[in-house]
């Protein structure tokens, strides 16, 4: 069985990018009015501004958190739960219908390309009266990589 190591690779704005546009899972962590940390699992996209695009329904903990106090943060994930990470963090906005289409339609793309027919996204996303949460990347740690401590490669 091949041992895995642990790792950290600093990346810059585009190095971060090219790691998270892939990728759609992620953990968001917001603050709750006593100012504890809510988290909830997310689907994320990217859109083409760089911010990070979720959708969600204006009921949510994650929703009402972030309008009391707009300061987000996730952990965004790759498919294999063992596999990299990186923890990012920025201001989010919450944009109501009906000006959230049209970025909706831009967080759809991002995670599955286009859709058989716009019109009727459009018109589903104002039915289940949607929200759009758009995340500025502000602050992001390294890409990281869990496992044995390198220190330990040539004990193991």
């Amino acid at each position: 069985m091949a041992r895995t190591f642990a790792s950290d690779t600093t990346v810059d704005h585009s190095g971060l990018e090219e790691f998270i546009r892939p990728r759609h899972h992620a953990i968001l962590s917001t603050r709750r009015r006593d100012g504890s940390p809510q988290m909830s699992p997310v689907t994320m996209g990217v859109g083409p501004d760089g911010e990070i695009l979720v959708a969600s329904y204006p009921e949510r903990a994650k929703v009402r958190n972030l309008r009391l106090h707009n300061q987000a943060a996730l952990c965004v994930l790759s498919d294999d739960f063992a596999g990299e990470w990186v923890q990012i963090s920025g201001t989010a906005t919450v944009v109501d219908l009906p000006e959230a289409v049209e970025g909706l339609v831009t967080y759809f793309r991002s995670i599955s390309g286009e859709h058989s027919d716009w019109d009727e996204y459009r018109q589903a996303m104002l039915d289940q009266g949607k929200v759009l949460i758009r995340i500025a990347v502000e602050r992001w740690g390294p890409i990281s990589r869990g496992g044995f401590p390198p220190r330990l490669g040539d004990r193991l």
